[in-house]
């Protein structure tokens, strides 16, 4: 049967194959992506200025001690800290790959079309003017990440919606957005929060609260790119190739920018104005799996959490015993590969 296969349907078999070889090549780069997360979490729990051992490290994940020196560091230092990079780069990640198949735009992330500053706009102000609603910061967050999303989006639209309209547009969404939060920093200096760190991006001194009550709004905001991630592939077609096989593009448009606001803002609501990640990491994830966002989107849950974890370590032990704010770490990288993208062949027919 395998010969007659081979002979009736000589295509359809070798398309077979290459679909399996490729398909079991992606799983091999979840699993190894998977591999490097677990490994930076450990260096990240165990690496600082009192170095924690890998034996202390199991004894207090499998008895939750916190009696002893290392079992505090452990469970009120590291692991929130490293739970917030990995959430932080991950849900990052996840809302720039939405963003740059939704809008069409390889240049699209969350800090290079306002997305970001939205999100640190409407924090601050709530800092600044409803100090007893901290509580709020991640749905503050969110609504700061949507306002910025569908301003661009609408702008571009208007404009006639090219790819470097949408650039564009983001710069100067960002830029006013940027303005105002300013603006209240300067005339309200008493904000009760971190600005410098705000601003820059940093993880030093998050809380397990503030990571446990963010972490439900980005799990929630992955799961739905997860299960939508073929309605994804088909939006990419062309809406009225999508219409054609039973979607409703506008409708999906508004859901996809909706996570990806959400992701966005509640990644910021915690970790501050972190760039880059969701630029770098989506580009990444396709040179090792493809467009296909069926393995993308989780790809990018791993790669981001990772990328995010080894520049808040680089950051840590650089210049030990001073820290820097993982942001400048970022932007040193992700500075360089925007220009890389903007420069190359790819990314100038792409704004075409």
């Amino acid at each position: 049967d395998g010969l007659k296969a081979m002979n009736i349907w000589p295509g359809f078999s070798i398309r077979t194959s290459l679909n399996k070889e490729r398909a079991g090549r992606r799983e091999a780069i979840l699993l190894v992506s998977g591999v490097l997360l677990l490994v930076l979490a450990a260096a990240s729990i165990c690496m600082g200025a009192v170095p924690v051992t890998l034996r202390e490290l199991a004894e207090a994940l499998t008895t939750g001690e916190t009696a002893t020196s290392a079992g505090r560091i452990i469970w009120f230092v590291r692991m929130p800290r490293t739970l917030a990079a990995i959430l932080a780069g991950s849900a990052l990640a996840v809302s720039g790959a939405v963003l740059q198949t939704v809008l069409n735009n390889p240049l699209a992330s969350p800090s290079i079309i306002g997305v970001n500053a939205g999100s640190g706009l409407f924090t601050i102000a709530l800092a600044a003017f409803f100090p007893g609603a901290v509580r709020y910061t991640p749905a503050a967050a969110f609504l700061g990440a949507l306002f910025a999303v569908f301003a661009v989006y609408g702008i571009a639209r208007k404009t006639g919606a090219s790819r470097m309209t949408i650039v564009l547009s983001g710069v100067a969404v960002s830029s006013f957005l940027s303005a105002f939060t300013d603006a209240i920093l300067t005339f309200v200096p008493d904000t009760q929060m971190n600005r410098m760190a705000f601003l820059i991006g940093s993880f030093s001194g998050v809380s397990m609260d503030q990571v446990r009550f963010a972490a439900g709004y980005i799990l929630f905001g992955v799961a739905v790119s997860v299960v939508l991630s073929y309605d994804m592939n088909v939006l990419v077609l062309g809406e009225e190739t999508a219409a054609s096989l039973g979607l409703r593009p506008g409708l999906y448009r508004m859901v996809f920018l909706v996570t990806a606001a959400l992701l966005a803002g509640s990644a910021v609501s915690f970790s501050g104005l972190i760039g880059f990640v969701g630029l770098i990491v989506p580009h990444a994830g396709r040179m090792l799996v493809g467009q296909d966002n069926r393995y993308l989107i989780p790809l990018c849950v791993l790669l981001g959490g990772a990328f995010t974890l080894g520049c808040d370590i680089i950051a840590r032990v650089l210049f030990a015993p001073f820290e820097l704010p993982v942001g400048i770490v970022m932007s040193f990288l992700g500075g360089p590969f925007f220009i890389y993208l903007l420069l190359s062949r790819k990314g100038r027919k792409s704004l075409d």
